[in-house]
């Protein structure tokens, strides 16, 4: 799917969840097509598409925290919007990759590179979240480079 496509699927979905009377789909839709609208303004050129997965994996990982806080908060109330906006970000991102997914495709890289230890992490890190973009968070693939590179 072309970043084109992308951005028309969202516009679409838009239109169907204005049709439908759903207002949080409806503005969890407008706020990611802001959010990539912001950064497209900021880059000067269109984003393709793994920017665009860049994108919703970040709001993914923003509702995830404000659960968290929410739920420390005793707010039940937040808690449920967060959690029904971040059904709806996660259904347009392709499936997550597991752990030992995500290893291979980091042993990969260092291979590639030949990166010896942790001083080589600055080279292997880039290369794998290129890779892995939208598809894995970026705390476990620093996790998992972290590891390999240690050992």
């Amino acid at each position: 799917m072309a970043e084109a496509d992308l951005k028309q699927k969202f516009s679409a979905d838009l239109k169907q969840a204005m049709r439908d009377g759903d207002k949080m789909k409806r503005g969890t839709l407008r706020m990611l097509i802001s959010a990539i609208n912001n950064a497209e303004i900021a880059r000067r050129d269109v984003l393709p598409e793994a920017d665009i997965l860049g994108i919703i994996a970040k709001e993914v990982r923003l509702h995830k925290e404000s659960i968290e806080a929410f739920q420390q908060g005793n707010r039940p109330d937040l808690v449920a919007q967060e959690e029904a906006e971040l059904s709806v970000l996660q259904a347009y991102l392709p499936q997550q990759l597991s752990r030992e997914e995500v290893v291979a495709a980091a042993r990969l890289v260092i291979a590639e590179l030949g990166a010896q230890g942790p001083a080589d992490k600055g080279k292997v890190m880039p290369r794998v979240i290129a890779q892995l973009k939208g598809r894995a968070d970026g705390r476990q693939i620093n996790e998992v480079v972290t590891e390999l590179l240690a050992s």
